[in-house]
């Protein structure tokens, strides 16, 4: 279902039960999944694979090139997974460099003018609030929350089912199962809601309560604190990836 007023690429890849509304355009390397819905006036362009339905609103603009000044050209990529939401004026670019990607997982929520920026690898389960900004190369694992008009500078990783409070400024990391905000940010607590919501249990909530202890209030360096959390805490699945992301932060956590 093409509207009359939609340009496509003759080129294009579509899969089954696309619909592409009007004043749409989508450009001749572009591979467009089953189901995918854009209502009106999306831009979808560059070396663009996108997966089963997905939904694109008035002014989205994917797989444009990077505003990064380094990019000389080549063949840059975006790759979006499955049944994500890209809601009004959502950016989406592709990476800087040749045979670079930009990588979004599945089932995302993308709010309006939100911007993922070139390079960036974003997980599933991932929602970003009005105006949430992506700088170049971050990383966001799975179902991290970044709130309104927050920006993440480059490099910066975003653990994971931790939340950005709206308005922040993120410079350093920011550890998995954590609430952060402030401007700059700091991590305030875990993220207890958050972590109900995705079914981790008291007694693992109780095991990270006592690891953000450890590693925002004792004042010990990163490995000092990960050192004493091997010592003090059960070592699950949840703490384990905790340590693991604080042992190889490179920007520094957000303290």
């Amino acid at each position: 279902m093409i509207h009359p007023t939609a340009v496509v690429d003759a080129k294009a890849q579509l899969g089954k039960d696309v619909e592409i509304g009007p004043y749409c355009v989508v450009g001749k390397d572009v591979r467009l999944g089953d189901g995918c819905r854009l209502h009106s006036h999306v831009v979808i362009d560059g070396l663009t694979t996108i997966g089963a339905g997905n939904a694109f609103y008035p002014f989205a603009c994917i797989g444009l090139q990077t505003q990064d000044l380094k990019h000389r050209g080549g063949k840059c990529y975006v790759e979006i997974g499955d049944r994500n939401t890209f809601r009004e004026y959502a950016t989406v670019h592709a990476a800087t460099f040749d045979g670079g990607k930009t990588t979004i997982g599945s089932h995302g929520n993308f709010l309006a003018y939100t911007h993922i920026a070139h390079d960036c690898r974003v997980g599933d389960h991932v929602i970003m609030s009005n105006v949430g900004t992506l700088a170049g190369h971050v990383v966001v694992e799975d179902r991290a929350v970044i709130g309104g008009l927050a920006a993440v500078h480059q490099f910066v990783r975003i653990g994971k089912m931790s939340m950005i409070g709206g308005c922040s400024k993120v410079v350093q990391d920011v550890p998995p199962f954590m609430i952060a905000d402030g401007h700059p940010a700091e991590v305030r607590t875990i993220n207890k809601e958050g972590l109900k919501r995705n079914g981790v249990s008291e007694d693992v909530q109780s095991h990270l309560r006592a690891a953000f202890k450890i590693l925002f209030r004792t004042g010990l360096s990163n490995s000092g604190a990960v050192e004493k959390l091997k010592q003090e805490i059960p070592l699950g699945p949840e703490v384990q990836h905790l340590m693991e992301f604080v042992r190889t932060s490179e920007r520094g956590i957000s303290k």
